[in-house]
């Protein structure tokens, strides 16, 4: 059979990720490619430097390719590929994080996911484990003489020491754990395991070092933020969105007064009084309504029971009202391992997209550290009350991220390029969007609609705040009083979750936008698609968004010929 174009780009999109598994043997893990579980990547600086050429060549070679004349779902995928091999390369030798972020550096994640899910026996993941764990030294050391010299950003700092010690933890108890249901594969483990640990300590020494020279003057931080130009050229890269920061930032701030009138308007609804007409007045009732919501609260002993109580109520509810068909794959409510605390509050983590076995999809909610007052610790359940708690699992779970992706999982095309690189902002823009369908269909959570509509009003205020910040704080220079006063009296937060944001949001660049951007062109996509077959319903509707995998949605307006 004669080469096509279709055929050339499949042959040169697999070769590429072959090569980029092979590089990000961690990655090709999460994605349920287990051919390299024994690696972690290199990262040192011979290893940085040969993946930059690598990239450079592979963005050429597919730049060689006539995507005018490939069939739809390849013209699709070859734009996503493009766009991946141009961010990887941004991140390297752009946005340089490896020099400043010593979080990136924590094997604890590689480490975890061979612990996670039971995708292969005990003894096999293991054996891999084990793998790993012997090249933790080398791989410390070697991110030790990249960060030499370099000015490192104070709170990643801490956040890598959090993180680094949640991984020390890791190799105690939980590897425990696992070893028991493989006593045969303690041999290879307590081989290189100490070695290991002297590692890890090693290196958390050194960071708390580096730290408290940094402290004393004795070193220069450097700012976390990134600046409006690296901002602008990351967040078009992580979103793929047609819209620019600029853009992207004046919506959000047109949106923040729109929404804030929807709030008020349902806040005086949920009171049976008028819409004062004083803007002070408005924003007190609002705070009020919402302040008596807080009230109901969970602990950290009974949030997890309660958000699983939860997702089981959102899944009969979505059958009932037949918004979107729901698939029985397994998942479970856990609390998040400590290796990944740090940044946000619950995540949904799915079976990898390429994984072969039937595995679970966890759904992990961080509870309060040990170490926080009593006062914080209440702070963050009035925060995260009984009626956030649904909105929450709405998004994480149901309609949200658990069912879209596995609605995901089920797409196929002829390169595995989308399953592996999915968009970001399409995925938290379904769920997003997943919190306003709810809503909007009278989801009672404990009885009280009104209440989750308050609720996921809030978490609209919250998202659209988020992407102010994400391009305040790094493109405008926005302070930490200007962000704590907008989060607490614009998106009426509780004092902790607005710090432990402003947090995040110097922790991360383009991320809090994701959210937002997705939401909108989710929104906007749904809009048209009605438009177009007014007789379809609402579950014909949303199956079809949520049949292409998780591309960004510039690329879903091509395949559904918007």
């Amino acid at each position: 059979m004669a080469e096509t174009h279709d055929t050339s780009f499949e042959q040169l999109a697999a070769a590429v990720l072959d090569e980029m598994w092979r590089r990000h043997p961690d990655a090709a893990s999460v994605l349920g490619l287990h051919e390299h579980d024994a690696r972690l990547p290199d990262r040192s600086a011979a290893g940085l430097a040969a993946e930059a050429a690598w990239l450079a060549e592979s963005a050429a070679a597919l730049a060689e390719i006539d995507t005018s004349r490939l069939a739809a779902q390849n013209r699709v995928d070859a734009a996503i590929l493009a766009t991946e091999l141009a961010s990887l390369r941004f991140r390297l030798e752009d946005l340089r994080e490896h020099e400043w972020n010593p979080a990136e550096a924590n094997p604890g994640v590689a480490l975890y996911t061979l612990l996670a899910r039971d995708y292969a026996p005990a003894v096999t993941r293991l054996t891999a484990f084990a793998g790993r764990l012997e090249q933790v030294p080398e791989a410390l050391a070697a991110n030790r003489a990249v960060l030499a010299g370099k000015s490192l950003s104070r709170i990643h700092v801490e956040l890598a020491i959090g993180q680094f010690e949640g991984t020390v933890d890791l190799l105690g108890g939980e590897l425990e754990a696992a070893l028991s249901e493989a006593p045969e594969a303690r041999g290879a483990i307590d081989a290189v395991r100490p070695a290991a640990l002297e590692a890890l300590r090693d290196h958390l020494g050194w960071l708390k070092e580096r730290l408290a020279a940094g402290d004393a003057g004795e070193e220069e931080f450097r700012d976390p933020r990134i600046g409006a130009e690296l901002f602008a050229r990351k967040l078009s890269l992580s979103l793929d969105a047609e819209s620019d920061a600029a853009a992207i930032l004046a919506r959000a701030e047109a949106d923040l007064e729109r929404v804030t009138g929807e709030i008020e308007q349902a806040a005086a609804e949920y009171e049976g009084v008028a819409v004062p007409a004083e803007a002070g007045e408005r924003s007190a009732l609002v705070r009020r309504v919402l302040n008596r919501l807080a009230e109901a609260v969970p602990d950290n002993d009974s949030i997890l029971e309660y958000a699983r109580a939860a997702v089981l109520q959102q899944i009969a509810f979505v059958r009932e009202h037949d918004l979107v068909t729901v698939f029985d794959d397994p998942y479970e409510v856990v609390a998040m391992p400590e290796v990944n605390r740090g940044v946000a509050v619950a995540y949904c983590d799915p079976p990898g997209p390429l994984e072969p076995a039937e595995v679970q999809t966890i759904l992990a909610i961080s509870p309060t550290p040990d170490n926080w007052t009593r006062e914080r610790v209440d702070s963050f359940f009035r925060e995260y009350n009984l009626h956030m708690v649904h909105n929450l699992m709405v998004h994480e779970a149901m309609p949200g991220h658990l069912l879209q992706l596995q609605h995901s999982q089920r797409f196929r095309a002829d390169t595995t390029v989308r399953a592996a690189m999915w968009s970001g902002s399409f995925v938290e823009g379904w769920a997003v969007y997943a919190e306003e369908l709810m809503a909007g269909h009278g989801y009672p959570g404990d009885g009280d609609p009104a209440g989750v509509r308050m609720q996921q009003l809030k978490m609209q205020l919250r998202m659209i705040i988020n992407t102010v910040l994400d391009g305040r704080v790094h493109g405008h220079g926005m302070t930490e009083d200007e962000a704590m006063a907008l989060m607490m009296e614009r998106g009426f937060q509780e004092e902790g979750e607005a710090a432990g944001k402003w947090r995040r949001a110097l922790l991360s660049s383009a991320q809090l936008s994701t959210y937002y951007v997705g939401y909108t062109e989710v929104s906007d996509l749904l809009r048209d698609l009605r438009a177009a077959h007014p007789r379809w319903s609402e579950r014909t509707l949303h199956d079809t968004v949520l049949g292409h995998g998780s591309p960004a949605v510039r690329y879903l307006r091509e395949l559904l010929e918007l």
